[in-house]
């Protein structure tokens, strides 16, 4: 079980690293190695397959470099490998005086990273774009796209495994990892493996995971749950692409909204909560052992006690039906209480460090055999192809 690299995660990012990895090293053994039966099952095929176009991120941040990157990447992929996308573009809707001025934040970031075809929108235009859709004014994305991103996975599995002879061992659970002058031991339920440099790409486990070989982490994985409802068929015809608001920038999620879907339909929402569990999809996942963790960790307390009103509005909607749909009529008037039926729901991996900062950038720690994926959070399923190549990259240089 000796290998060159080896990759625990089977998410979006661990196979995009592991297919750049595998198609510029044919002569390295490279290895995933995935704890359930499917890759793509958690954080990459529950989310709302959105392509972001990177309007939301800091210039400069490796958020914004990476999604423009990433996005040309994906786009040439899709291309090439037929995989099914649309760029229907995105309309981003202020509904009060108050927001105009982060809504010029959001157009100044997005010209600044290279967004140069968005386009204002005056009120009186945004039911050009969105017939249905109120607002005071608006910024038009027209690079937006939406995608399956379990699709996408799939087929960067497939091409590891059978274009570039890579190997990936599902139902492997690792369980021990040790270091030594020469390379990383793994340890798991199915068999032991050794290799020169390990990637951890593990999500929501990727805290537990660096903690097997790293005695002190400044962060902690806090998992939020996205709730999603979807409208009813009936009422489709409500929401042509994408409506979003205006993001409250202290705080890393995006508000409720509604999504057209690749395969059909429109997502409403998603309320974002706390979950109890780190692979919590339902309201009534429950894991003590979890829960305890997540509220030990002294910087998701001070998370607390600062978005504490904020949280609890988020679980009063995730609750009461009625308030979330008061909160989407702020952008499509028309939706009423039986137009909205529950859907899916996804959990965010949050890294939240020990002073109380809930991580918005990419984060990656390294040593001279392992390189720790901290936060990947969204854009990364855009990104994917450019996170992979930047993390492939740190890898390779440490087998020289």
């Amino acid at each position: 079980m000796k290998q060159d690299i080896i990759i625990i995660g089977g998410g979006i990012v661990g196979l995009a690293t592991a297919l750049y990895l595998a198609e510029n090293n044919p002569s390295k053994k490279i290895t995933v190695l995935e704890k359930e039966a499917k890759v793509a099952l958690h954080q990459t095929g529950n989310n709302s397959g959105v392509i972001h176009a990177g309007v939301y991120y800091k210039p400069g941040s490796l958020k914004a470099i990476n999604c423009r990157k990433g996005y040309q990447k994906l786009i040439d992929f899709c291309e090439k490998e037929n995989i099914k996308y649309d760029l229907c573009g995105k309309l981003i809707v202020a509904t009060r005086e108050d927001e105009l001025p982060r809504l010029e934040d959001l157009w100044e970031r997005g010209i600044q990273n290279g967004l140069v075809r968005m386009r204002k929108v005056h009120r009186e235009e945004i039911k050009a774009y969105e017939p249905h859709a109120s607002g005071i004014a608006a910024i038009h994305v027209p690079y937006t796209g939406i995608i399956d991103y379990g699709d996408l996975s799939k087929k960067y599995a497939e091409i590891f495994t059978q274009r570039f002879g890579g190997h990936i061992k599902l139902n492997t659970k690792v369980e021990k990892i040790g270091v030594n002058n020469d390379g990383v031991t793994i340890e798991t339920n199915q068999n032991t493996y050794t290799c020169r440099i390990l990637i951890n790409t593990a999500g929501l486990y990727c805290d537990k995971i660096a903690a097997l070989s790293e005695s002190e982490l400044n962060v902690r994985i806090i998992p939020f749950r996205g709730e999603y409802h979807q409208l009813t068929e009936a009422k489709n015809h409500l929401v042509k692409n994408l409506i979003y608001p205006v993001p409250d920038p202290n705080f890393p999620f995006l508000g409720v909204h509604f999504t057209r879907m690749i395969h059909g339909g429109i997502e409403a929402g998603p309320n974002a909560v706390w979950a109890f569990k780190r692979e919590g999809y339902t309201k009534y996942s429950f894991k003590c052992t979890e829960f305890l963790e997540s509220l030990a960790w002294p910087g998701f307390r001070k998370v607390m006690r600062q978005y504490w009103r904020m949280g609890l509005g988020e679980y009063y909607r995730s609750y009461n039906k009625a308030a979330l749909v008061k909160a989407l009529q702020k952008l499509v008037p028309e939706i009423q209480y039986d137009d909205i039926k529950t859907g899916g729901a996804g959990v965010r991996a949050q890294a939240c460090d020990r002073n109380g900062k809930l991580i918005d950038d990419f984060l990656i720690s390294e040593n001279k055999h392992i390189l720790n994926v901290l936060n990947a959070p969204s854009p990364a399923a855009t990104a994917s192809l450019a996170i992979g190549e930047t993390i492939a990259q740190r890898a390779m240089s440490k087998l020289t």
